[in-house]
């Protein structure tokens, strides 16, 4: 049975798992109450979601300790959709958004995540952190004020600090006094001496805050001011909208749009508690589980989500590193709705505010200030481009725009690196070209600059791609055309060395290649399909 549990990751100290995974359930609540608000839906479609996708994905997905729930990155992509067609297409949208999540997993396309460069992944952090810590800045304004803020602001990350509307006077002091003391007992907590094992220093700073301000019968909001939590259990629901072409060409950009930034926050999460724990997930069953968790947040009238790198944090300082601890939480979270309603909505916001910032610092990697002047230049700015572009839009394209700048700087470097040797032959008259580096579409502009058919003396030239790479089609095209010229100028091109792929794909140098079984490198070509096709044929 210990094998059984161990194998499944289920726990290997029940204890931590468990208060972790509690503590992580308070943290849950105002999270997917105020994401409700951004997608345009009822609290309860959000807590739903938060309980299905970090009950199922707690099970089924690819990483121990990591906490999912509804997202404000997903939420702000929603608002849309339930603004114009109304919550039922939201409904069939993230079953459709499921469905494309389990394809991925099913084809591994969750891999892709290894090609996201370690300076996007410093930027996604740092600007998650950023956006964590604006998102708090809500709790210090008036409620009039934050409900203009959840229904009017699409990406209230920024908007938030411009738009006004903040506490005064001792209800500021009282709000800003109690989110300090939390973080000092976070911060205090774990230094007693046998208390700080004892239970988790977020839960101990939960309750003791929240019995100091209802001993003190102390004025200051708390989680049921945003609202009620009360509810029953999820029943099936099958979304109510017309099942035609018409409503699929509706959800189906929605649906795609959800995917991506769902997987793109999850598996970069995975890959951020990976590196924390020094462990290892498995991308695809995490595409499947996401994938399994948001169809059934469709058929149960939920919002759907993914992985919350503040809320994977909080488990993951706090001691929980099993599976146990994100079924607790779901599991926690779900009594509140159903029992403890008005217990929870009792714990004032400043507790769960400054359990928040104390997230944001350690979540911000810090070490990235450090290192700004020591790293290369064209790195340091990825890292600001994909912080700034989080903070002020969107995770999804932040990363995409990151990987893309990333994806060509390395082309342009690896572009400069290529060269020839030239040597002699021992036959009489030939010439030796050895080529040096990659050899693609960023690099063939000096590649065909290195050579002069006309003015070449012999008439026989040895070009020799033992030491170079040929990477996609564009180099096919290039060799393929001094080729052409070394003929019209009357002399003969010999290629050596070429993998079987180059040998199968080049056109207008098929005549001039010398095969070596046991010398010729092998590797993948990266071309076009239909034009394989044709060369082949």
């Amino acid at each position: 049975m210990l094998r059984i549990i161990k194998r499944f990751e289920l726990t290997q100290n029940p204890k931590a798992d468990i208060l972790s995974g509690i503590t992580v359930a308070f943290a849950l609540v105002p999270e997917a109450i105020a994401f409700a608000f951004v997608a345009g839906v009822e609290p309860l479609v959000g807590l739903y979601a938060a309980f299905i996708v970090g009950f199922i994905t707690s099970i089924i997905g690819g990483r121990s300790g990591m906490i999912s729930g509804a997202t404000g990155a997903m939420a702000v992509a929603m608002v849309g959709l339930v603004m114009f067609y109304g919550v039922e297409y939201l409904f069939a949208a993230v079953v459709l958004t499921g469905a494309i999540q389990i394809f991925a997993g099913i084809f591994h396309l969750g891999k892709f995540i290894r090609l996201v460069p370690h300076s996007v992944m410093l930027g996604f952090v740092n600007g998650l952190a950023i956006v964590i810590f604006l998102a708090q800045l809500g709790q210090f304004k008036t409620m009039a004020a934050a409900d203009t803020t959840s229904s009017h602001d699409g990406h209230s990350a920024i908007g938030v600090m411009f738009n006004g509307g903040w506490m005064q006077g001792i209800e500021m002091y009282l709000m800003v006094g109690l989110t300090l003391l939390t973080m000092a007992i976070i911060w205090l907590f774990p230094r007693i001496p046998k208390l700080g094992k004892l239970i988790p220093a977020s839960l101990a700073s939960i309750f003791i805050v929240s019995a100091l301000v209802i001993g003190l019968d102390l004025d200051t909001r708390t989680v049921g001011d945003l609202a009620s939590v009360a509810g029953g259990f999820p029943s099936f629901h099958i979304p109510m909208v017309p099942f035609t072409f018409e409503t699929l060409i509706i959800i189906l950009p929605i649906a795609f749009t959800l995917a991506a930034i769902g997987l793109i926050e999850s598996l970069l999460t995975l890959t951020l508690i990976d590196e924390i724990t020094e462990t290892r997930g498995r991308t695809s069953q995490e595409c499947i589980g996401q994938g399994v968790a948001n169809t059934t947040c469709g058929f149960f009238g939920a919002m759907g989500g993914c992985a919350m790198i503040g809320q994977s944090m909080i488990n993951i300082k706090s001691g929980g590193r099993g599976r146990l601890s994100g079924i607790t939480a779901a599991l926690v979270l779900l009594s509140f709705i159903l029992f403890a309603s008005p217990l929870i909505e009792m714990v004032p916001l400043a507790a769960l505010t400054g359990l928040m910032m104390m997230v944001v610092i350690g979540t911000f990697a810090w070490a990235s200030i450090r290192i700004m002047k020591k790293i290369p230049r064209e790195d340091a700015f990825v890292i600001i481009l994909v912080t700034a572009i989080t903070v002020a839009h969107d995770l999804a394209i932040a990363v995409i725009i990151g990987v893309i700048v990333s994806a060509l700087v390395y082309a342009w470097k690896s572009a400069k690196h290529i060269w020839i040797v030239e040597g002699r032959s021992e036959k009489e008259g030939h010439k030796v070209y050895m080529l040096h580096g990659p050899l693609f579409f960023g690099s063939i502009s000096g590649f065909k600059d290195m050579f002069d058919p006309k003015n070449d003396i012999e008439q026989d030239i040895i070009l020799d791609f033992r030491n170079a790479r040929v990477w996609d089609h564009s180099a096919l095209e290039a060799i393929d055309a001094l080729a052409a010229k070394y003929k019209e100028a009357g002399k003969k091109l010999h290629l050596v060395h070429l993998s079987l792929d180059c040998q199968l794909l080049l056109k207008n140098a098929k005549d001039m290649i010398e095969v070596n079984m046991i010398e010729d490198p092998h590797y993948g070509v990266i071309v076009d399909y239909a034009d394989t096709v044709e060369t082949k044929s």
